[in-house]
């Protein structure tokens, strides 16, 4: 092959690489277009999140209270404090209340980031930074209104003072603490962990609540795999987490799970408690008729969980988020529990609790039944607790007595 022939093979290699370059980056180009340029619209639904939202709170309040799980009016007072007292801000693109409907449709379903992504026909991103913003305000909130309203404990409580079944046997008590189970999402090497009772990873949370079905205190982020009276003995053993601690002569009801100490005071052990032991079978016995007469008051918390975890979903399917900002969720739950039954007199979760005193739903049961396998070691502080309970019993049974005759 000549000289003039090996250049003009050389040069027609060089064309076709030159060309396979142009339409390489050709393709690169029409790609990145389509993409990043030129995408076909996602979010196309006439109903955005805005209007939706301003349908629930003009429509019929069932309607509202079935996907925010609160009355128009107590949401849009939420949305108003948010913003004037916890630095919520609305955004050129975004309303407050837009904003706060995304966050609590997210806790009232347990809704996946897709999920809420359609319902309110934003972007991913949008939904993620959104839910962050209120998540970041109800903090505020949260330390605000999970409180006690009496915080030294002056007042007999309105539901025992006026309630021929607990007054004057219980005027000295204050609330009644518990734990809970919420699910959470944790990394596959923590799941031993976190792994409770149910067989699923679950954060272990304490709560104290007053008779008003208000929390007063929570303690959340133990895991599940954790026994209550452990919790328990760090929450009031460490100044830092400030459980309320009772003042003299007062104290909480707890159930045979805790620990006995000054100002915690639980039932008589091996001896039947909850109510449903005592269907078709009156209690017999002095003990007897004092651990029913303790269920029947100390069911405020239970009852209380029970609403929490009816109206707020997320609790049963927590999404992926991390362990930090679920257990934030969590207490923004705690905090919106509290938020309605301040604001409210007329909510239809409450109005069922409130029209049944004695109603637990039965999933909580399944919960307490689990909770009570265990009792707890007695330690310093029973004797004093003993002669509490005593003296009570012997007020029951002199009542019983003076009815009879």
């Amino acid at each position: 092959m000549n000289n003039q022939t090996q250049q003009s093979t050389i040069i027609d290699d060089e064309d076709d690489d030159f060309w396979d370059l142009v339409a390489c980056a050709t393709s690169y180009i029409a790609l990145y277009y389509v993409m990043y340029i030129h995408k076909e619209p996602c979010m196309t639904s006439f109903l955005t999140g805005e209007r939706w939202m301003n349908e629930l709170l003009s429509g019929n309040e069932r309607r509202c209270f079935n996907m925010l799980r609160m009355n128009p009016d107590v949401f849009q007072q939420l949305c108003n404090d948010l913003e004037t007292e916890y630095g919520l801000c609305s955004s050129h693109r975004m309303s407050v209340i837009e904003k706060v409907g995304l966050y609590v449709y997210t806790l009232s379903k347990g809704a996946s980031n897709r999920d809420v992504q359609e319902r309110f026909q934003r972007s991913g991103e949008t939904v993620s930074r959104v839910f962050k913003e209120v998540l970041d305000a109800m903090d505020g909130l949260v330390r605000d209104i999970l409180r006690q309203r009496d915080p030294e404990f002056k007042e007999i409580p309105s539901k025992i003072a006026h309630n021929d079944r607990y007054m004057p046997y219980f005027k000295d008590c204050i609330g009644a603490i518990d734990g809970t189970h919420i699910s959470v999402v944790v990394p596959e090497e923590d799941q031993l962990r976190y792994r409770g009772r149910k067989g699923i990873p679950t954060t272990n949370v304490l709560a104290a609540c007053d008779f008003d079905l208000l929390f007063t205190y929570f303690l959340p982020g133990w895991e599940g795999s954790a026994h209550d009276s452990r919790i328990f003995l760090d929450a009031v053993g460490n100044p830092s987490l400030k459980f309320p601690y009772p003042p003299r002569g007062k104290y909480y009801l707890a159930d045979k799970g805790y620990p006995e100490r000054v100002g915690y005071l639980t039932p008589y052990p091996k001896v039947k408690y909850h109510e449903n032991e005592f269907r078709g079978a009156p209690p017999r016995g002095s003990k007897e008729i004092f651990n029913r007469a303790h269920s029947s008051s100390r069911n405020c918390i239970e009852r209380a969980f029970g609403v929490l975890k009816a109206r707020w979903k997320i609790l049963g399917k927590m999404p992926q988020y991390s362990l930090q900002d679920q257990n934030r969720i969590i207490c923004g739950a705690f905090a919106l529990h509290n938020y309605i039954r301040r604001n409210t007199i007329r909510d239809e979760a409450f109005r069922i609790i409130d029209e049944h005193p004695d109603f637990i739903p039965p999933d909580v049961l399944q919960d307490v039944a689990n909770h009570c396998s265990q009792p707890a070691t007695e330690s310093s502080g029973t004797k004093e607790m003993s002669i509490v309970r005593d003296n009570i019993t012997s007020s029951l049974m002199a009542s019983r007595r003076n009815r009879r005759h």
